[in-house]
């Protein structure tokens, strides 16, 4: 079953890549955002330890650089009107937290879901599975039946549960990936939200991935990889990014592009804008 947001992939499939980018077009204009243009947030773990020092500073700057949105990885200690405010205050937006499994769990999920609507955010996913979770194909299959129980759950707020992933999702079980086993086994609703740079290092596809599930990259994170810079920024390295931009702006449903940078040699906060001032050089 689809929701009123989605596409079915038998009509994507059907409608091929012009079709599918103005149905896409058409969804976005419903959800309020700029035709043919995907908005871009940050990670703020990429700033972590200025988020730490100074949170209304790295917000100011993180605007500055022309940043619409933020993905929270923790709150710093906020509550959530205090967050709201700081949002409000530096013009941003959230387009994403992410928050570890067992706050989607149990009698955690409806303080999440009080503390997300908020905040104004609508994208609950979750960074990392504990190891001992994830051994096994089973494993993998059970975890998909409690994300779609977690995505019934949140959808009466408005709300959407989803997965990212880091490089051990690509290692084969049982003949196919943790990644496939997981997402094949999840509905429609539940997002993956594909970490290029790591997707690419665990040997993943990216571009295959947001095709194979179609409407489901609704938000993807803007990480570079490469073989020979390993401080390598947004443009600087291996990602077949107009391969990626295609997928996305077409099949892929995506709603905000997100960069992540996490390589400790370079100051944070200038990195972060360096890659949003090449993404702007690549027409976004």
């Amino acid at each position: 079953m689809t929701t009123k947001n989605e596409i079915p992939r038998r009509e994507l499939l059907r409608m091929g890549a012009a079709g599918a980018a103005a149905a896409w077009a058409a969804t976005r204009a419903k959800l309020g955002l700029a035709a043919g243009k995907v908005p871009i947030g940050v990670q703020l773990y990429s700033v972590r330890h200025d988020c730490e020092k100074d949170l209304p500073g790295t917000l100011k700057a993180i605007k500055g650089f022309g940043y619409e949105a933020v993905e929270f990885a923790g709150y710093y200690g906020r509550s959530a009107a205090d967050m709201k405010k700081l949002l409000d205050d530096h013009g941003l937006k959230c387009c994403g937290t992410h928050t570890a499994l067992d706050t989607l769990e149990g009698d955690a999920l409806a303080k999440t879901v009080e503390y997300n609507k908020a905040i104004g955010n609508k994208y609950l996913i979750c960074p990392w599975i504990d190891e001992k979770l994830r051994k096994t194909a089973d494993d993998w299959k059970k975890l998909a039946a409690e994300f779609d129980s977690i995505a019934d759950k949140v959808a009466p707020a408005g709300m959407r549960v989803g997965y990212h992933n880091h490089n051990v999702e690509f290692t084969p079980l049982e003949g196919k990936t943790a990644w496939d086993l997981f997402f094949g086994g999840t509905k429609k609703s539940v997002i993956q939200q594909v970490d290029l740079g790591n997707c690419i290092e665990g040997g993943g596809d990216p571009v295959a991935l947001i095709k194979r599930y179609p409407g489901r990259t609704v938000t993807i994170h803007i990480k570079e990889y490469s073989k020979t810079k390993p401080d390598a920024f947004v443009g600087d390295g291996d990602i077949p990014w107009k391969q990626v931009f295609d997928a996305c702006e077409t099949v892929g449903g995506t709603e905000w592009y997100i960069v992540e940078y996490e390589h400790e040699n370079q100051p944070a906060i200038p990195a972060v804008g360096r890659c949003l001032a090449n993404l702007r050089k690549m027409g976004k």
